[in-house]
């Protein structure tokens, strides 16, 4: 059975059909054009591990470049680990997670701790700005492969 991630939007539109499954695939094995998590990463991890946020292909998405986007794979293979709950309303305990005070620096939508959400949110919009200024890159550096062949 399929569980929704999202709370099914007011305005009349289908809920969003995303699993649990799929979105881990591509938070850990997609690109910052796909995930919010690998793009909030990519962004504070740059000045260690080199992930510079740019223009990519014929529409231009936001990516780190394939051989960014791989050192972003190994980063996340050494430091995140995966743990999750079925829940039938699940932005229901997430709402409650965030308002319960435990820092969530991650999290910008809802958080209610705007310590780092600000700073975060500056951050992405200047790696987005910063990379919008550059130059389109043609290719991306082909194919990836996921640390550990997996993906």
């Amino acid at each position: 059975m399929r569980h929704l991630t999202e709370k099914p939007p007011l305005n009349g539109r289908p809920p969003s059909r995303s699993h649990v499954h799929q979105r881990l695939r591509t938070h850990f094995g997609g690109n910052a054009a796909g995930s919010t998590l690998r793009l909030t990463l990519g962004c504070l991890l740059e000045a260690e591990i080199g992930t510079i946020l740019r223009r990519v292909g014929t529409t231009g998405r936001l990516t780190f470049t394939n051989p960014g986007e791989q050192l972003l794979d190994a980063w996340l293979h050494m430091h995140a680990r995966v743990a999750w709950a079925t829940h039938p309303a699940p932005w229901e305990p997430e709402k409650k997670l965030l308002a319960s005070g435990l820092p969530l620096p991650l999290n910008i939508n809802g958080n209610p701790c705007a310590a780092f959400t600000g700073q975060l949110s500056a951050l992405r919009s200047a790696a987005k700005r910063r990379a919008e200024a550059l130059p389109l890159i043609g290719d991306s550096g082909g194919p990836r492969r996921a640390v550990g062949g997996r993906r």
